[in-house]
């Protein structure tokens, strides 16, 4: 897809960033940042203490399935409109999120209702490797260091989904790691570093504690490319949640029978079922008495970039002084590592 774009996307995108924020129509909240580590891989934790003030947008059963009367992407504020995409007889947005913690977050939904609940179409996966590619591009011809996108997608109620209208999520890898001072790398990378078992045909890491699946991409894939590896993928997953592929993994469009959280890069796709959208951990009872809901650590895709967020300053400390806590909640909120034998079989 060309996206037909007036000049490079991350200019675009930080222009516009630049300019909502300035003007108030986006709220950027900072955050305290640290790294640490669960068996042997480094995590983000971002301590965010305006998430505590943000109403839960969470779909619930009744409201993941259909359209709300207040749609953010249905008709988005102009000044938070990046582009519509491709030029001529655009099928998606481009808008940037309200709310970020990370500069340059933007979204990346269809032009029309379609659920965030069902298979992604081809067009959708064209549409957000084409943005991936285009953020690249801006420095490969200069020889400099290409820049790098990092894409999101949640899907089902217990994947930190917050909207149901269909939409991909973007961080700029360099934002992320912008202050980081440790060996960050997005999980992303871990997992496509590992090499493909005789016994399986992704990649997984068992340092990661829960169920995940990769495949690499090839250097600019198809809209059929992507989508069946899309496909690949979702059915592993699928099969680790519930132990056996069955009828409704060979379903290529209509609801997606689980949650789960999809991440891209410009060289893998990685998808991780979710069994929980939270988990709980410790906390005083002053702490629970000032924050709603302190001690729940909710995550959603940025699982994958190997980053998640905390609320309130007694769960930031809790996970920095018992690194090992980020382990159980990784393990509550994903499934356990299937029978590899169970997957080579999809």
């Amino acid at each position: 897809m060309q996206l037909g774009l007036s000049e490079s996307l991350p200019a675009l995108v930080a222009k516009r960033f630049t300019a909502a924020k300035e003007t108030g129509h986006l709220l950027f909240s900072q955050t305290h940042l640290a790294t640490i580590y669960t068996s042997g891989i480094p995590y983000q934790l971002r301590f965010c203490p305006a998430l505590a003030n943000k109403p839960s947008g969470a779909p619930n059963s009744d409201k993941s399935t259909v359209k709300p009367k207040f749609d953010p992407f249905q008709d988005p504020s102009p000044e938070l409109l990046i582009a519509r995409i491709p030029r001529e007889n655009p099928t998606h947005i481009l808008v940037l999120n309200k709310f970020p913690v990370i500069p340059n977050h933007f979204i990346l939904a269809t032009k029309e209702w379609k659920l965030q609940t069902d298979i992604l179409e081809k067009e959708d996966l064209e549409a957000a490797y084409s943005c991936i590619k285009a953020w690249g591009e801006e420095n490969r011809a200069n020889d400099a260091s290409p820049k790098r996108l990092f894409a999101f997608f949640n899907s089902g109620n217990e994947s930190g989904a917050s909207q149901p209208h269909r939409h991909l999520q973007f961080l700029p890898v360099e934002a992320m790691s912008q202050s980081e001072s440790g060996s960050w790398q997005p999980l992303t990378d871990v997992v496509s570093s590992q090499s493909i078992s005789s016994a399986s045909k992704y990649l997984r890491s068992a340092q990661v504690p829960f169920a995940h699946f990769a495949l690499p991409l090839p250097p600019n894939p198809s809209p059929d490319t992507l989508h069946t590896i899309y496909l690949s993928l979702y059915r592993a997953g699928l099969a680790a949640a519930q132990g056996n592929s069955g009828d409704v993994s060979q379903m290529t469009s209509g609801p997606a029978a689980i949650s789960y959280n999809l991440a891209m890069t410009d060289s893998v796709m990685l998808i991780c079922p979710r069994r929980n959208e939270s988990a709980r951990i410790s906390v005083d009872s002053a702490t629970s008495r000032e924050v709603s809901e302190a001690g729940i650590v909710a995550l959603n895709g940025t699982i994958l970039a190997g980053t998640l967020m905390v609320k309130a300053e007694a769960e930031w400390d809790e996970l920095r002084r018992h690194p090992e806590t980020l382990k159980d909640i990784l393990t509550a909120v994903g499934y356990p590592h299937p029978d590899p034998l169970e997957i080579s079989l999809l």
